[in-house]
C-alpha cells in the first residue's frame, strides 16, 4: 500500500493512496483536500486522520464514504462545520469523508399544506374563519439550508400571517367575490417573503370561507326577500304583456264574431279533456236582451201619488 500528497497549482492538495492485492491488481483513491493555509492545524489533523481511517477500514469504509442522491433530490456538504466548494452536489453519486462531512438532503418536488383556519376581522367589522392550502417548492438548496433554521415551518407561520394580512385589507363582499385576485396577492406576497430562502410559491388556494350562523340566516332572508321581489316583478310584468295580448285578441273577435265560437268551442274542448264531472256553459248574455227589454216594457212604472 503506497500512500503520498502533492500540491496541485489550484493552491489544493491532492492525496492518494494504492493498494495492492495478491492478484497482482492494483486499486488507486484520489482526494482532494483544500489547502493547508485555509484550514487550521486541527482541521488538517482531522482530515489527515479520516482518510487514515478509511484506509484503515478499506474497503468496507467505501459504503460509509459514498452516497447517492435522488433525481428530485440535492445534498449540501458540510466540512468541519465549513460548506465545501462547489455548492450542492447531486443528483448522482458523491464522496464525503467519515466524521469529518455531514450533509442535508433537499427534497426539489413540490409540498403542499394546509393553513390553519384563521379568525380574521375584515374591513367591515365582520368575523370569519378561513383557511387555505399552499403549494412550494425548492429552487435554491443551498440558501434553504444556511439562511433559515427551518424552512418548511417558516413557510407555514408566514402563510397564516400572510393570509389574516390579505384578508384584513377586505370587505366580506370582497372575500365571497374575488378569491382568485386574494390567492394571487396572497401568492405574491409569500414568494417575496421567501425568495432569500430559496423557496417558492407556486399556488395559493382559498378553500373555505366560514361565516357566523347568524350572519348566514341574515344573508339567507336577504337572498330571499330579493328573490320574492323579482318574482313580483316578473308575475307584474306577465300581467301586463298578458293584458295587453287580451286586449289585441277582443279587438279581433269584435269584427269576426266566429272567433268568439270557435274559442268558445275550444275552451270546452280543454275542460272535457281534464275528465271533469262538472261542466259551466258559459251563457252569452247577448242572448237575454231581447227577453229582458220586453219584460221591462210591460211592467208598469209604479205610482208615487199615493
Amino acid at each position: 500500500m503506497d500512500f503520498g500528497c502533492h500540491d496541485k497549482d489550484s493552491g489544493e492538495v491532492e492525496c492518494y493512496f494504492e493498494i495492492h492485492c495478491d492478484t497482482g491488481t492494483t486499486c488507486a483513491i484520489t482526494i482532494q483536500m483544500p489547502s493547508p493555509e485555509a484550514v487550521g492545524c486541527v482541521e488538517k489533523c482531522a482530515t489527515f486522520f479520516s482518510f487514515l481511517l478509511i484506509i484503515v477500514t478499506f474497503p468496507f469504509s467505501l459504503f460509509e464514504c459514498f452516497k447517492v442522491v435522488q433525481e428530485f433530490e440535492r445534498a449540501v456538504i458540510f466540512r468541519l462545520g465549513r460548506l465545501r466548494k462547489g455548492g450542492v452536489r447531486g443528483p448522482g453519486l458523491f464522496f464525503v469523508l467519515p466524521c469529518i462531512d455531514t450533509y442535508r438532503k433537499v427534497d426539489l418536488r413540490t409540498v403542499s399544506f394546509d393553513v390553519p383556519p384563521q379568525e380574521v376581522l375584515t374591513r367591515d367589522s365582520v368575523t370569519v374563519a378561513v383557511d387555505a392550502v399552499v403549494y412550494y417548492r425548492i429552487k435554491e438548496p443551498l440558501n434553504a439550508v444556511i439562511r433559515v433554521a427551518d424552512y418548511s415551518a417558516s413557510t407555514r407561520l408566514l402563510a397564516a400571517t400572510t393570509l389574516r394580512n390579505v384578508l384584513g385589507m377586505r370587505d366580506l363582499a370582497q372575500l365571497l367575490s374575488d378569491r382568485e385576485a386574494i390567492s394571487h396577492m396572497m401568492q405574491t406576497n409569500l414568494d417575496v417573503a421567501t425568495d432569500p430562502w430559496g423557496v417558492e410559491v407556486e399556488r395559493v388556494e382559498i378553500k373555505d370561507v366560514r361565516l357566523p350562523v347568524q350572519l348566514q340566516r341574515a344573508m339567507a332572508a336577504e337572498a330571499e326577500a330579493d328573490r320574492e321581489a323579482r318574482a313580483k316583478i316578473i308575475a307584474a310584468e306577465g300581467e301586463i304583456k298578458a293584458s295587453k295580448a287580451l286586449r289585441e285578441a277582443s279587438l279581433v273577435m269584435i269584427d269576426n264574431p266566429t272567433a268568439l265560437q270557435l274559442r268558445y268551442l275550444q275552451s270546452l274542448n280543454t275542460i272535457s279533456a281534464e275528465k271533469n264531472s262538472t261542466i259551466i256553459f258559459p251563457f252569452p248574455m247577448d242572448f237575454l236582451k231581447t227577453f229582458l227589454t220586453g219584460a221591462g216594457s210591460s211592467i208598469p212604472p209604479p205610482d208615487f201619488q199615493n
